[in-house]
């Protein structure tokens, strides 16, 4: 007669793993990993988190996967988009979701760089980036424009003797202060428009971080502060890429890089929050009724739900960096000027992102729900933590308000109708807008217009 097995469980069983998306070789470096993570990098988690860490020292100790798709010959790991996916995935899971994201910005930042470097920036940092681990991140937000990252406002940059003058002015930079590194973006010199971008590579003793203002419900130890890099002066080889190729640097490395490491971190938050209560719910008895927690159908279904529910946004993850694999020659493929190949990937991306921060914030309440009491205070559990974490998801841009509007917009009217820089006139409106008005109205509505073309 088969029996239920009783025993404790340490967290969700690997069969529960995708594990077909990753080669015999990722999946030993995976495992790799989980052993950096819980000896070096989760028992500081708590620390970090508690008081405004900075997680240098857990970053510091990934070692070669700070270059997980860096070349073999430059001290990386030659890997490419779905391993990338799995580090993040298990640095969130199983060491501290705060250096998940952090790691993210890092890899961000690599990889916009790595686009487009020339001979002096593969030299002097991107050799560099495992055997003298310098942590780097991007710094693309603007004050004036929130979430709207693309639409640089408050920067500026001028061609001038000996270089370029670069002002950049950003709302939130993750490793702000605490970097070796950065890669931003700023309205190209002598723009016309701010389609016309523009991004530069600047060091840490070149920008003015704000890391003292970070104090957030999670990811406590990001240090998400504003950043300022107030018209200094960058020579020619800091220049990323041409002028003016800002926005393809955007759509090829920027965006697919950002969204789909991030929507790991939500998934190894995810994972990280089941484990939880499977530990507690099979171990906890009530006595009375002689049942562990984890044999009440409520928290079983609970528990399912969770994990389907998580599989599915993961398998999304790794299907999307399989394709990018696919066209990229896992990653290692050099793209010519303006060549789109991660980037035809976007709207997919897009999705995915939201999908992930979704189901992180009902995930982790969910588990809050079924590991009851214990789990609500810090420890011994420890899932309140992510709990806080999770909720990063839903509002780090581009929020999820923003990239369901894309979709749906993209689906009803097209992708030229997103219109990233307020460039296209809507018509429609201004007819309907216009037969309101009055004779007078229109006349001096006309009036105003052809002023404003005569001083053009």
């Amino acid at each position: 007669m088969a029996v239920a097995v009783e025993s404790a469980k340490a967290g969700l069983d690997p069969m529960f793993n995708p594990d077909w998306f990753l080669t015999d070789e990722q999946r030993a470096l995976r495992e790799q990993l989980i052993e950096i993570c819980e000896q070096e990098i989760r028992p500081h988690a708590a620390e970090n988190d508690a008081n405004l860490t900075f997680p240098r020292a857990s970053l510091e100790a990934l070692g070669p996967f700070l270059g997980v798709t860096l070349p073999k010959e430059w001290g990386g790991l030659g890997q490419g988009h779905a391993m990338l996916v799995a580090t993040t995935e298990t640095i969130a899971r199983y060491g501290c979701a705060s250096t998940a994201m952090c790691y993210t910005m890092h890899m961000g930042a690599v990889e916009a760089l790595r686009l487009t470097a020339t001979e002096w920036q593969v030299e002097n940092v991107l050799k560099k980036v495992v055997s003298d681990k310098l942590i780097g991140t991007l710094s693309y937000s603007d004050p004036e424009t929130g979430s709207h990252f693309w639409y640089p406002i408050s920067s500026g940059a001028r061609k001038v003797d000996g270089g370029y003058e670069v002002l950049k002015k950003a709302s939130w930079t993750t490793s702000g202060g605490f970097a070796d590194w950065y890669v931003l973006q700023t309205t190209s010199p002598d723009f016309k428009e701010y389609s016309d971008l523009t991004c530069w590579l600047a060091f840490a003793d070149e920008v003015e971080a704000g890391s003292a203002e970070w104090d957030a419900m999670g990811l406590r130890g990001n240090q998400s502060g504003t950043l300022l890099l107030d018209w200094k002066l960058l020579p020619e080889e800091r220049m990323v890429g041409a002028i003016g190729d800002g926005a393809w640097s955007n759509d090829e490395a920027v965006d697919p890089f950002f969204l789909i490491s991030s929507s790991a971190c939500w998934n190894g938050i995810s994972l990280g929050s089941i484990d939880i209560c499977i530990q507690h719910t099979t171990r906890k008895v009530h006595k009375d009724v002689g049942m562990r927690v984890c044999d009440y159908p409520t928290i079983q279904d609970s528990v399912g739900e969770a994990i389907i529910d998580t599989n599915a946004v993961r398998c999304m993850n790794y299907s999307i960096a399989a394709a990018m694999d696919a066209v990229t020659d896992n990653g290692q493929r050099t793209l010519e000027q303006s060549e789109y190949a991660r980037g035809n990937f976007l709207h997919w991306l897009w999705q995915l992102k939201f999908a992930a921060a979704k189901n992180v914030g009902n995930v982790v309440d969910e588990m809050l729900h079924s590991t009851g009491g214990t789990a609500y205070k810090k420890s011994p559990l420890q899932l309140e933590r992510y709990v806080r974490d999770g909720k990063a998801g839903w509002v780090m841009g581009p929020t999820n308000e923003v990239l369901r509007q894309f979709v749906g917009k993209t689906a009803l009217l097209g992708m030229e109708s997103l219109d990233y820089w307020n460039q296209v006139v809507n018509e429609r409106a201004i007819k309907n807008e216009t037969k309101k008005m009055t004779p007078e109205q229109k006349k001096a509505l006309a009036e105003e217009l052809l002023a404003e073309t005569n001083q053009a």
